[in-house]
């Protein structure tokens, strides 16, 4: 120290960059500053569980998975009255201890070398916890997200649900985007990709899940089941985009958009931006990753589904609804990630959206109204009854002719809601919420009065014959000019 060399104290203190004071307190202590402090071997309150220790470490030694909390409670049973709820907290403390010192071992996780090129890693995250929404209506969705292991790109595709075509979409998608194809792609144990095997408990791959790699050369690989940190990259990846995408939504000061479209090219914005940090490690993986086939695969299944006497195919297991003029015709079913696209010798009957989550059914009530009318009956019980109430004021007007109307409120329903189709639903349900808020009964004549007809005949329109002289008249004065 400077104060040793002969140096005033000021000038020692100034040098050390403190004040006078402060040096003279460590010159009189003889330590200088940052010097640890020795070590505390003493308690300084009574060990409330030293005289019950043995009888605690006991009940751990027979089963160690045992909390503190359990343990104290059964304490405080043996010893009424003994112990506080503020001497949780040291018990907690003396069971970490115990298990550091005397627990069993826990499971190691190793680091792993990854190589460019090698391997890509994907999964589905729920994106619900971020609360977006479009045009104000809560928009619950997933997203596919693919991750090359090596220099951490990634891409995402939207799903709402984790079906074998949102699986092939995302990965097509993400492997199109790259523009090339790592050696091997890992995912975990969905049921998009594996099924569970008949003579013992584990899973293997779906032999369509199988050709969608080959097709790109890719090797298939997935994690045990429960082992999540097994695809430990893409599952680190997702936790950072969602919190990157969290704050910026923040940022934008709203989580509403307009439509779908404009919520994706949000995000994949940053998506873009959070990858253009790896551009270096991008290159090495590029250079030496196999080369994209000619074209990707179709991102739909192919099937053939008769329909129902009930006006209805089951698609994926579930049924959706056809105009009652196709029942018993076989249609060809195109089943992708978000629709689903019904043909009739080719002709397109549809486009449907495709059924998402715990959806049971989706019927559109213009497909049975004509037979339900010759049936009124069989409204009542109706299995797809929800479905033929097109929003809430019908259900509000089907509710008041059932208190109203006894015995004909499903005729009378039926009729309106045949008005809704044969003419404007719109119009019906305006109808239906003016006699509704004027404590009138919604009837089919009440109703009609209030609705415009539909006139199917198209306007005649006259149209003079064209004068093809003026065609020649042209031609000519394009010749004289050549």
């Amino acid at each position: 120290m400077s104060i040793n060399k002969g140096v005033p104290l000021s000038t020692a203190a100034a040098k050390a960059g403190m004040s006078e004071p402060t040096a003279r307190k460590y010159r009189r202590i003889g330590k200088v500053p940052g010097a640890p402090k020795p070590a505390r071997t003493w308690r300084t309150r009574k060990d409330p569980y030293a005289d019950v220790w043995e009888e605690a470490e006991q009940l751990l030694q027979i089963d160690s998975g045992l909390q503190a909390k359990t343990v104290f409670e059964e304490l405080e049973r043996r010893y009424p009255g003994r112990f506080s709820p503020g001497q949780l907290r040291t018990l907690q403390r003396r069971f970490r201890r115990w298990r550091a010192q005397h627990g069993p071992e826990k499971e190691v996780y190793f680091q792993q070398h990854h190589y460019p090129g090698e391997r890509c890693q994907s999964d589905f995250t729920d994106m619900n916890s971020l609360y977006v929404t479009i045009g104000g209506e809560p928009f619950p969705h997933l997203l596919y997200h693919f991750v090359l292991t090596y220099s951490n790109w990634e891409w995402v595709n939207l799903a709402y649900s984790e079906t074998f075509e949102a699986l092939v979409e995302g990965l097509q998608g993400s492997l199109w985007e790259l523009g090339a194809v790592p050696l091997m792609h890992r995912t975990d144990n969905l049921s998009a990709a594996t099924h569970k095997l008949k003579e013992s408990r584990g899973r293997d791959f779906n032999d369509r899940y199988l050709a969608v790699l080959n097709h790109y050369r890719l090797e298939p690989s997935r994690n045990n089941p429960g082992r999540a940190n097994e695809n430990g990259d893409v599952e680190s990846q997702k936790y950072h985009f969602k919190n990157a995408l969290d704050q910026r939504l923040r940022l934008r000061g709203s989580r509403d958009f307009t439509d779908v479209s404009g919520y994706m090219s949000f995000v994949i914005a940053i998506v873009r931006d959070r990858n253009s940090r790896h551009k270096a490690l991008l290159e090495e993986e590029l250079a030496v990753m196999q080369t994209l086939p000619a074209r990707p695969l179709p991102a739909c299944r192919e099937s053939f589904v008769t329909v129902t006497k009930w006006s209805t195919v089951r698609v994926a297991k579930k049924p959706y609804s056809v105009p009652s003029r196709l029942i018993g015709e076989r249609l060809k079913v195109r089943l992708f990630a978000a629709t689903v696209e019904l043909y009739y010798h080719d002709e397109l009957i549809g486009p449907f959206q495709r059924l998402r989550g715990d959806e049971p059914f989706r019927i559109d009530y213009r497909h049975l109204v004509h037979s339900l009318l010759r049936k009124p009956g069989a409204f009542a019980r109706s299995v797809y009854q929800e479905a033929l109430y097109p929003s809430l004021t019908f259900r509000r007007a089907y509710d008041a002719l059932v208190e109203q109307q006894t015995g004909r409120a499903d005729l009378e329903y039926i009729r309106v809601l045949h008005l809704a189709a044969t003419t404007v639903e719109a119009e019906v349900e305006v109808a239906l919420s003016n006699l509704l808020n004027a404590g009138q009964t919604p009837t089919f004549d009440a109703v009609r009065a209030q609705v415009s007809p539909r006139d199917n005949d198209c306007p005649q329109v006259d149209l003079d014959k064209p004068d093809l002289n003026q065609y020649d008249d042209l031609l000519e004065q394009k010749e004289a000019a050549a």
